[in-house]
Formats: structure tokens, C-alpha cells, sequence
């Protein structure tokens, strides 16, 4: 049991023989025990230089070395759901020097990448779609006649949304030969997991059983009564001793489950798992957090980390958004008993822990269900309550149709605290929010609200809450700016903004032309930096706070037009239909003729960075907002 980050790389031979899968197999069965105490070891060491995913990494080592071990990859194709799993895979699959770096701008992907490496046979960064996507792959080699096998590797927080279980009745339909590898990593191991259990798992994977089962089944089939009877008679076996019923009967041979932390008995359940065809779910108990003392005790807490030995000096802690979300939360609840607080899996992200601790009656986790989450909803507002969804950008995503069709076409009151808004730095292009306000701005009924500070993130959550119809607040991930939230709440005009910067009537001349600056959320405050740096220049430029997406401040755009030469629209958001697209639209449509730059994420996708690089990346920090104003002066 290792109880504390090492400093320096361990010592790990047998690790460092093994540069890739085809290294791993040629080990001896009974060296695989050492060999996984080292990549334990150093996955510790390298999260501990790098930050990242944790927990859930340490809860697979001996699952991952176990398919790698089994299985031809990359021939095999593995397909990691999430892929917080992924890092040990990593590590063995040609990638071990490269983790102290990983989620850098230089460094590997936090998630599996296909143009990282071939053993990242798909890309993910959501949950639960794993089996959608084995399933395709083995569907596919089908039809091109190739013989390798597909596994899904799926944790147990991902099998509760509805696309894996879509993925399961369709691939029961098919009889798809694949194996799905449920990881379930819940607090403690199943009782199921013992000697007896441990037996019948052996025997219904093993050539023998399989083979009296099929001959059984040519010969009772041909008496109705006596294969009923002897079908019915199996799954009861199997239910007293395992819960794979469901599996069953969505076409799937279920094992398990039995002890993901063995890894003689996973090298011989997998290898008897891969001779057989059709479609095989094995069931397997792990401990998230295996091996470190901290992150078996505090699972949440330790399901990631970050860097453990920075030279950066501790500053004084701003709040974060999602602090100004979780105590909005509460003290509206305090004063509204209709509110109803609602996450798909993300009460700690989203700063849920004191709503659900002071209103349990009040608190709704959905799980990995966006849909439903948004649906739900929309059937507890049709009966007066006032339900507040709390949610990432990138899963609103997920979540579209019911938003569109559920909550918006019939005017529901619903309103949704959307988090992690922009550019999220190392999570990288799955995690990033860069394209709400392009597909919520279509939406007719929607109110879209984009806080540039604490104070404004909780005026707007209250302003969103008591509009009678379905309203976003969309803030970013991380700290404010260190504006004090007011305790008071105050309603905001609906579709008014607010001039931060005015530009002087008498300003140096060395100007040469007059521009606004329109910044929504964000990028207000890198407007004002830039602002007070072009000052000192001698350049004046007037700077406007949105605050509203939709509906537009139609009103402060018109004389913003009417008082200067030039227009910049910046936001952190996709330009493609933003905040941006919705001032051009306005200037089209009432023949207003005026240059206007918009300044945004361009199209494509902005991988893993620091959020500091990123936002230089696409240009829309101060440094290029002082360069574009400089190019027109």
C-alpha cells in the first residue's frame, strides 16, 4: 500500500521492459504480479508531476496489464469508456516517459486520442460510449473479414445512461462478438466476489461448459418444454449468485462478477472469454483509488489531482463561479421552497455538496443522463416547482433535443447554471464550452446571460431564476476575478447591458480612429486590461458589458454604432453563430454600416493546453486585443 506521492521516479525494471503491449506478453504469468506493483507505482509518481485523473487509474492496473496481456492489441481494439481509466494504458502502450507531461500543451491527451497512438482506438472524453462504439468496430470487421475481437471497458457510473443500455439490446440484436467489461469500482467489493462465485464464473466461461451448453441446446430445442426448462433452470443458477439477468436477457452471456484486482484469475477469465463468440459481458469489482492509502478512503476527493510540487507561490484563494452557484443555490432554497436543485453527476464539480446536505428532499442526481436531467426538468416546472439544472457546457450538449423540444417549444420554467463555459485548458476539445451560446442562441423563448464577475454571476442566477420561461447563466470554470458577490440579489433589466469603458470626447489624436469594444462573459475583463494598457499609449477605446446574449441590447449596439468608426465583438465562445454572429445579424438586418471584427474560437478544435495558452492560442486575451485595436490605429 503506498501512502504518499514520491518525489523522485521510482526504480521499476520490469516496467521499464516493457515499451509496448507485444513487450508486455512476452513476461512470465507469475512476473505480471511485480509488474503491476510498479506501474502502480509510477502512475503515482507521474499524477503526482503532472496532474490529473487518479482514483479511477489506480483502480485498473491490473485489469489493463490482464487485456494487454490477453488480448492482440492493437489488433484487438480497446475501447476505454471516459478514459479516466485510460492513464495505465497508457503507460504500457508506448507512453511511459511522456506522463509526467501529460494534459500539457507538449504532453499526451487526458483522454484517449487516435492520432496519439494505434492503441487509442477511439476517442472519448463523455461517458458511456464505449459499447456503441466496440460494438461498430466488431461490426465492421465482420464485414471486412477480419477476425479480431472488440472490448469495451465501461465503469459502473457510466452504465446508467441510456446509451449504454441502447448499445446492449442492439448488440444482443446482432450478436456481435464483443466482450463488455463492466468496471464496477463502488465503495466496497460485492459479496458476490468469493471462492463459490469465483468457481461458476470459471466454469460458464470455460470451452467445456460452453460447448455441453450449445450441444444441449441443438438437442433440448427440438423439445420445446425441455429447453425452456433447462434455459430457466441456468438463469436461476446464475441469479442466486450474480445479478446478470438484465444482460441476459438483452442477448448477452454474463460472468462475473469476480475480483478485478486478481490478476491470475482476469488473465484466465479473459482468455477463456475471448475463444467464445457472440456477445460476452464479464462483471468485475475493483477499488477505486487500489494502492494509495488517501485515495482508497477519499474517493471523491482523489479522483483527480493536482500537480504535487509547483514552484508557484500561494496567492490569496478567489471564490470560483461554481462557489458563487452553490451558495446562490442555497440561499435561494432558503427563501423559495418551490426550488428544486438538479445535476447529471456532478455535485461536487458544480458545488452541490451543501444544497444536498440542507435540502435532500430537494436535491435530484440524475446520474449520466443529461436528457433526462433536462426532461425531468421540465415535468417538475409543468407543476409549479422552479427546478435549476446545474451543468456542464460540453454535456448541455448531450441534452439538446429535450432543451429544444421539452423545456423550450412549450415556454417551461426552468432555469440552467451552465459551468465550464469556454476554454477549459488541460481536459482539452471534449471538455471545452465552446459552442453554447451558438446552439442556444436559435432556441426561440431562451434568455442567455453571461456573467464578467461574481457579483454579476449571482445578480443573473437570481434574474434567471425568477423569469417566467427557460434562462442560461453561462460562467467558466474556475476562479473570478475576486469581486465580492453581494448578498443582496437584485433583478437585472432582461436584455441590457452596461458601458464598463468610455471612451473620452477629447482623446489623443494619435487615436486615428474610435472603437468600441462589445465583450461578453469573460472577455470583458481581458477588455478592461487592454483598455488600461492602450491608455497608456494614448488610446482611448470604450468597452461595453453585454451581459445579455440573447436578447441582444439592440438599444447600446445602435449608439455604440452611431458614436464610433469600429466595433470589436470578442467572446469565449465559437464565432461561428456567437454573441459576435448576433451584433452582425442586428447590423444587417437594420442596415447599419459599420466595420465590425469578431473575436472568438476560430474553427477548430483547441487541444489540451493551460487555459492561458489556449486563450493566446486563439487569440482573445489582452495581449491580442491590444494588437488588434493597435493594427487599426
Amino acid at each position: 500500500m503506498f501512502t504518499e506521492i514520491p518525489n523522485e521516479r521510482p526504480t521499476t525494471p520490469l516496467l521499464d521492459s516493457v515499451t509496448n503491449a507485444a513487450d508486455l506478453r512476452l513476461l512470465a504469468l507469475d512476473q505480471l504480479e511485480q509488474f503491476n506493483h510498479e506501474l502502480r507505482e509510477y502512475l503515482i509518481y507521474s499524477v503526482g508531476q503532472s496532474g490529473g485523473h487518479f482514483g479511477a487509474g489506480l483502480g485498473v492496473v491490473e485489469l489493463t496489464t490482464a487485456l494487454h496481456y490477453v488480448f492482440d492489441t492493437p489488433n484487438d481494439k480497446l475501447v476505454w469508456d471516459v478514459g479516466h481509466q485510460a492513464y495505465p494504458h497508457k503507460i504500457i502502450t508506448g507512453r511511459r516517459e511522456q506522463m509526467p507531461s501529460i494534459r500539457s500543451k507538449e504532453g499526451p491527451a487526458a483522454f484517449p486520442l487516435r492520432s496519439e497512438s494505434e492503441y487509442d482506438t477511439f476517442g472519448v472524453g463523455h461517458s458511456s460510449t464505449s459499447i456503441s462504439a466496440a460494438m461498430g468496430m466488431s461490426l465492421g470487421m465482420r464485414a471486412m473479414g477480419n477476425d479480431h475481437q472488440a472490448v469495451a471497458i465501461i465503469g459502473d457510473g457510466a452504465m446508467t445512461a441510456g446509451m449504454a443500455f441502447e448499445a446492449l439490446n442492439h448488440a444482443g440484436h446482432e450478436k456481435a462478438d464483443m466482450l463488455v467489461i463492466l468496471n464496477d469500482n463502488d465503495m466496497a467489493i460485492s459479496d458476490n466476489v468469493g471462492a463459490l462465485n469465483k468457481y461458476f464464473t470459471r466454469l460458464w466461461s470455460s470451452p467445456t461448459y460452453t460447448s455441453f451448453r450449445e450441444g444441449s441446446k441443438k438437442i433440448l430445442q427440438k423439445s420445446t418444454t425441455a429447453w425452456k426448462f433447462m434455459r430457466k433452470t441456468e438463469e436461476h443458477m446464475k441469479a442466486m449468485i450474480a445479478p446478470g439477468i438484465l444482460f441476459e436477457e438483452l442477448g448477452f452471456n454474463y460472468y462475473g462478477p469476480i475480483d478485478g484486482h486478481d490478476t491470475e484469475e482476469l488473465v484466465h477469465t479473459l482468455a477463456n472469454l475471448k475463444k467464445l463468440p457472440g456477445p460476452k459481458f464479464l462483471h468485475i469489482v475493483t477499488k477505486k483509488g487500489k494502492g494509495f492509502a488517501l485515495a482508497e478512503e477519499q474517493q471523491i476527493k482523489y479522483h483527480a489531482l493536482k500537480k504535487q510540487h509547483t514552484n508557484v507561490p500561494a496567492g490569496i484563494a478567489k471564490q470560483t463561479y461554481s462557489n458563487v452557484f452553490g451558495n446562490w443555490l442555497c440561499d435561494m432554497a432558503e427563501v423559495d421552497e418551490r426550488l428544486m436543485g438538479i445535476t447529471p453527476a456532478m455535485r461536487e464539480g458544480s458545488d452541490m455538496i451543501r444544497f444536498s446536505e440542507l435540502y435532500p428532499k430537494r436535491y435530484f442526481d440524475v446520474a449520466i443522463a443529461e436528457q433526462h436531467a433536462v426532461t425531468l426538468a421540465g415535468g417538475m416546472a409543468c407543476e409549479g416547482a422552479k427546478p435549476v439544472v446545474a451543468i456542464y457546457s460540453t454535456f448541455l450538449q448531450r441534452g439538446y433535443d429535450q432543451l429544444i423540444h421539452d423545456i423550450a417549444l412549450q415556454n417551461l420554467d426552468v432555469m440552467f447554471a451552465i459551468d465550464r463555459a469556454g476554454l477549459v485548458g488541460e481536459d482539452g476539445p471534449t471538455h471545452h464550452g465552446a459552442y453554447d451560446y451558438s446552439f442556444l442562441r436559435p432556441i426561440p423563448n431562451m434568455v442567455i446571460m453571461a456573467p464578467s464577475n461574481e457579483d454579476e454571476c449571482r445578480q443573473m442566477l437570481y434574474t434567471g431564476y425568477q423569469y417566467q420561461g427557460p434562462a442560461a447563466v453561462r460562467y467558466p470554470r474556475g476562479s473570478g476575478t475576486g469581486i465580492e458577490a453581494q448578498v443582496q440579489m437584485q433583478l437585472l433589466p432582461i436584455g441590457k447591458g452596461i458601458m464598463r469603458r468610455e471612451r473620452s470626447i477629447d482623446a489623443n489624436a494619435k487615436d486615428g480612429k474610435s472603437i468600441a469594444i462589445l465583450a461578453f462573459g469573460s472577455c470583458v475583463n481581458f477588455a478592461l486590461a487592454a483598455a488600461e494598457e492602450l491608455a497608456e499609449q494614448g488610446i482611448e477605446i470604450s468597452i461595453a458589458d453585454m451581459r445579455f446574449v440573447k436578447p441582444l441590447d439592440e438599444v447600446l449596439v445602435t449608439e455604440l454604432a452611431q458614436s464610433h468608426d469600429r466595433l470589436i465583438c470578442i467572446e469565449e465562445n465559437a464565432i461561428m453563430g456567437g454573441a459576435g454572429s448576433a451584433v452582425l445579424e442586428y447590423l444587417s438586418a437594420e442596415g447599419i454600416r459599420i466595420p465590425c471584427q469578431l473575436m472568438g474560437i476560430p474553427d477548430r478544435y483547441i487541444e489540451h493546453a493551460s487555459p492561458a495558452e489556449q486563450l493566446a492560442d486563439v487569440g482573445i486575451d489582452q495581449a491580442a486585443i491590444v494588437a488588434k485595436v493597435m493594427s487599426y490605429s
